[in-house]
């Protein structure tokens, strides 16, 4: 009976020892990175009640990843970074209305198509200058810089203002702006049934037989691609992206000639009182998850690496203040977006590959400390020189002189510039999106391509920075009145 049981016991150690076998175990289905504009109403936004991320094109691609069997994540970008982001592989595809074309399909993997569309000219209501494709010649449209759209209107002889989205767009021509936009009909028809805007009307076709939109992968994902076409195989199949279709545009725009799209019942328009609202909490989540953090990080680094920097420019030595110069004259001399998408688009070229969050923080604290590093060395040698050789005479030395004597003094002089430099630093995280980030800004534009309500939502975005800048003039005194103790009288 005991060997019995002591076989018993073993067996069970060694089954919970013992591993299983690798293809016993339930494999992971891929996570599939999924990049969208969330600002591009009906085929990608966020719902203005529980502001989930919704629209046709984010049901599309979520059947497919049913069909595929992928895990998927979205990143939100604006539509001129989106491309970049897959380049960088930051994403894995995009599903934002791409329309195929050549050029694309040279260099990127395009699957099947999943929407037919056609493109038409949108004008201010009653300007007969404009009632076809011909007469953009010489005229000024506004479209997304790399969007097929511009390239159809800057091959009809229009000159392009680039403009993040469509919204953006319409409202320039409601301004008299621009003269014309070019862009989907579906999008169009979405834009007047929502807002119930009566300032522009369609004028015509923009001379093409149609468009046809894909998903885009990089073309070394050539699995991937083949998992996308046959799942949408299956869905045109199945039926299930007719259903999807008819849902947004009671129409089937999965296959040509399907019906005209109807959106005259659409998401309706809403007051201003409820567009803030619904925003105000996304809005302060974005502030204290993403603005205030990333300002606070980057300025304590920032100014560390200014400090060190400052040493260096008023080295003795030609070396190091040379390479101080040098590296003051680059971030002085170049524009902080730039050094953002350096940081996140062009270093994974060359293997250096950060998060969104930690690309943002080295581009923001490398900007900082470019700024700070002159208002640090112009504090140091505002102290007077005697001071160093007093303190050299009672057996302190250099490292000893700066910490206890030298920036007690500095910094009551360095406070009021670096307290600007921190308070542009919190305005300058409204870049964030470029690099994927969803801070304030982000929030705010995200409501206003969805409502179109831009006066109100961007006052009110205003209002939260405001509201923090004086908080931080405020601690901006107190500190001063602190340091004040080490000034000689």
């Amino acid at each position: 009976m005991r060997q019995v049981f002591r076989g018993a016991v073993l067996l069970l150690l060694l089954l919970i020892v013992v591993p299983a076998p690798a293809n016993a175990q339930q494999e992971q289905p891929p996570l599939v990175r999924v990049g969208t504009e969330g600002t591009y109403p009906p085929f990608s936004f966020h719902d203005p009640g529980t502001q989930e991320l919704t629209g046709y094109d984010i049901e599309v691609v979520k059947a497919i990843a049913a069909k595929a069997g992928w895990r998927l994540e979205f990143v939100e970008t604006q539509w001129d970074a989106i491309f970049p982001a897959l380049d960088a592989s930051r994403i894995d595809l995009i599903a934002n209305q791409v329309s195929r074309n050549p050029e694309r399909a040279a260099k990127y993997g395009l699957s099947s198509t999943y929407t037919y569309s056609r493109g038409v000219i949108v004008r201010r209501t009653g300007d007969q200058r404009i009632s076809s494709i011909a007469d953009l010649r010489g005229k000024t449209t506004a479209q997304s810089s790399t969007s097929n759209w511009a390239k159809v209107a800057r091959d009809a002889g229009a000159n392009v203002e680039a403009v993040e989205g469509f919204a953006q767009a319409a409202a320039l021509l409601q301004q008299g702006r621009v003269d014309a936009i070019v862009n989907d009909n579906i999008a169009v028809l979405d834009y007047l049934a929502t807002t119930g805007s009566k300032d522009v009307e369609i004028a015509g076709d923009a001379g093409q037989s149609g468009s046809e939109q894909v998903l885009a992968l990089r073309q070394a994902d050539s699995a991937l691609l083949s998992q996308a076409d046959q799942a949408i195989a299956a869905l045109k199949a199945d039926g299930t992206l007719r259903g999807i279709s008819q849902k947004y545009f009671k129409a089937d725009v999965s296959v040509e000639n399907g019906g005209a799209a109807d959106l005259s019942e659409g998401r309706g328009p809403r007051s201003t009182w409820d567009v803030l609202a619904s925003t105000a909490w996304p809005m302060f989540v974005g502030l204290v998850k993403v603005t205030i953090p990333l300002t606070a990080l980057s300025f304590a680094i920032g100014l560390v690496l200014a400090l060190l920097v400052a040493l260096a420019r008023i080295s003795p030595y030609k070396v190091l203040s040379g390479l101080a110069r040098a590296f003051i004259s680059i971030i002085r001399g170049t524009p902080l977006l730039l050094q953002l998408f350096i940081v996140f688009y062009g270093l994974p070229q060359i293997g250096l590959k950060f998060p969104p969050f930690t690309a943002a923080v080295v581009a923001f604290s490398l900007n900082v400390a470019g700024y700070a590093a002159e208002v640090i060395r112009s504090a140091i040698l505002s102290v007077p020189r005697g001071q160093f050789e007093a303190a050299s005479t009672i057996g302190f030395g250099y490292a000893q002189t700066l910490r206890r004597i030298v920036l007690p003094q500095a910094a009551r002089t360095a406070v009021p510039p670096l307290s600007n430099t921190l308070l542009s630093l919190l305005k300058d995280t409204s870049l964030g999106s470029v690099v994927l980030l969803t801070e304030l800004f982000r929030e705010s534009q995200l409501a206003a391509a969805e409502s179109n309500e831009f006066l109100a939502l961007y006052s009110f975005a205003g209002l939260y920075y405001w509201v923090i800048c004086v908080a931080l003039s405020a601690g901006q005194k107190r500190l001063e009145t602190r340091l004040n103790r080490y000034v000689i009288a």
